[in-house]
């Protein structure tokens, strides 16, 4: 017989964290904790992450949909995906926790060389939107850290502003030597994004993420088309859970990329639905972390080892947060490495 609990935790920002929806100086996380009543000992974790304004999990109701699932963790086992597929965060923290509590509850979830501390994960270094001195001086952090790919968040500040801060960074290093990529949150109105395109392009930006707001299929269709930097959908994914409606919206926008969060996508076997949708649609993709504690990005790290990626992916180690929990992930010269118990 299974048991559960629940443990909340806020995440306090080391800085704060600007996004064209608000600047984040805490977030919400809760662990889910699941455990035979034979073996009470041994322990499954999960982390529902949820994101202000952006998790479908976010309201009021979340803890008593969490204390719902804990007092019926047995019927869930099996059906979580089904029951509970209008809630992302809480579907990838049960599963985060089954397939913890299956394999020991070790926090092992997907063994690999990778776990094992013999291969690292190439990712990307994130600056947040801030002034711009904050932001140059973000830039020289990463950059001194030895990382090859950056993502600067747009939207907040005048464009302008933001277009010289990246002007800046080009002029020091060649596409070859850095690459550029941007996120706009769905920040930009669809009749000024062609500019805008026109613009990043002669920087040689690698893709912008999410440039209008999701739901504008026809308009995000004309725009992938034409586009002459390429687009990842990222919001866009958020709350379509349909298989179908997953194939449609792919078939028909055909986006260059698409961006995979587990805590929004629904988990992992979620994800991996999209990741073979996008294949059979000729889109790429890759997998970012989405402001979950240092439990889930373990977990979302381990299971994007498994797809043996080279191209920088959108992983850290969750070191905005000032009361993280331990972490069993470093950085080494832009790669993420899992620290072996070995």
């Amino acid at each position: 017989m299974l048991q559960a609990s629940i443990q909340k935790h806020q995440l306090i920002f080391k800085e704060p964290g600007g996004t064209s929806r608000g600047v984040l100086t805490t977030k919400k996380s809760c662990y889910i904790r699941v455990w035979d009543s034979e073996s009470p000992s041994v322990c499954g974790i999960g982390e529902c992450s949820v994101l202000p304004n952006l998790s479908p999990d976010d309201s009021p109701e979340l803890d008593e949909k969490l204390a719902w699932c804990c007092e019926n963790i047995n019927r869930l086992h099996n059906s979580f995906h089904s029951v509970l597929h209008n809630l992302p965060a809480i579907r990838f923290a049960l599963e985060m926790a089954f397939i913890d509590l299956k394999n020991g509850g070790c926090q092992i979830l997907f063994p690999s060389d990778f776990t094992d501390g013999k291969w690292g994960i190439p990712i990307n270094g994130l600056i947040w939107m801030g002034k711009p001195d904050e932001m140059n001086r973000r830039i020289s952090e990463k950059l001194e850290a030895g990382f090859n790919c950056l993502k600067l968040k747009i939207g907040v500040l005048n464009f302008d502003d933001e277009y010289a801060i990246l002007t800046r960074l080009r002029n020091r290093f060649s596409s070859e030597a850095l690459e550029i990529r941007v996120d706009a949150n769905g920040a930009f109105l669809p009749d000024k994004v062609p500019a805008l395109l026109d613009k990043l392009a002669q920087l040689k930006i690698h893709s912008i993420e999410q440039p209008i707001r999701a739901g504008q299929w026809e308009v995000m269709q004309r725009l992938c088309q034409q586009t002459p930097v390429p687009i990842a959908l990222d919001e866009e994914l958020i709350s379509i859970n349909n298989i179908k409606l997953r194939e449609e919206m792919l078939a028909f926008v055909r986006p260059q990329y698409i961006i995979l969060k587990p805590s929004l996508t629904g988990g992992f076997q979620s994800s991996e639905e999209w990741i073979a949708i996008a294949q059979n649609n000729n889109c790429k993709w890759w997998i970012t972390s989405a402001l979950e504690g240092n439990i889930g990005l373990n977990a979302i790290a381990q299971w994007t080892a498994t797809f043996g990626v080279n191209m920088p992916q959108g992983l850290g180690t969750g070191q905005v947060f000032a009361n993280n929990t331990e972490s069993h992930l470093e950085i080494r010269n832009g790669f993420l490495y899992h620290l072996s118990k070995q």
